[in-house]
């Protein structure tokens, strides 16, 4: 915990550098992406204060739209589409990961039964090789699961219609630091 605290003294040490972040914030880009400490989505994408807005759930996953029970998923996509304006929505999954991992192993989570009930919202299953223990197959699948799932709300099916929005699928290895980016034309996943 220390060298976290020390740079944390240091960070605030440049008020200068962060000035101009009083103002407001206009990222371009809401990023849905995984819980896991491995994946960092500014040192992924380089990106600086202001310039991503982020949520970040275990397993990525998107819930379902229910307007008469909002979650603060809904909120945060809502306020990003509706309220900031975003263009770009990228869905970020990442290899080893545990949650899709959890559910491809169909693991006992009684243990955690938080856990246990979010996870029941990456309906339907991923499906991938059991045997893969970078999930692969299975986390790119469930990308695609939350890039539809997405779709159904409103703001956001809103903006896609009239072109204001554009939905991205993102697999992020994190043994090898490499991104692939979904190809519809293919629908397939390659290198950026």
């Amino acid at each position: 915990m220390q060298p976290l605290i020390d740079h944390a003294r240091a960070h605030g040490q440049r008020p200068e550098e962060f000035a101009r972040l009083a103002e407001g914030q206009s990222p371009q880009v809401l990023f849905i992406t995984c819980s896991d400490s491995r994946v960092v989505p500014a040192l992924i994408t380089g990106a600086r204060p202001g310039e991503l807005f982020e949520l970040r759930t275990a397993g990525n996953i998107v819930p379902p739209y229910i307007s008469q029970q909002p979650t603060s998923e809904a909120a945060t996509i809502e306020y990003a589409v509706e309220v900031l304006g975003v263009s770009e929505v990228v869905v970020c999954g990442h290899s080893h990961c545990g949650a899709v991992g959890a559910l491809v192993r169909d693991e006992d989570l009684t243990a955690v039964p938080a856990v246990r009930e979010w996870l029941a919202h990456a309906t339907p299953r991923p499906a991938g090789t059991v045997e893969d223990p970078t999930v692969a197959e299975a986390v790119q699948s469930h990308v695609l699961t939350q890039l539809l799932r997405l779709r159904s709300y409103p703001c956001v099916d809103k903006r896609l219609s009239d072109g204001r929005l554009r939905l991205h699928g993102w697999y992020y290895e994190v043994h090898t630091g490499s991104v692939l980016a979904h190809r519809p034309q293919t629908d397939t996943f390659a290198a950026l």
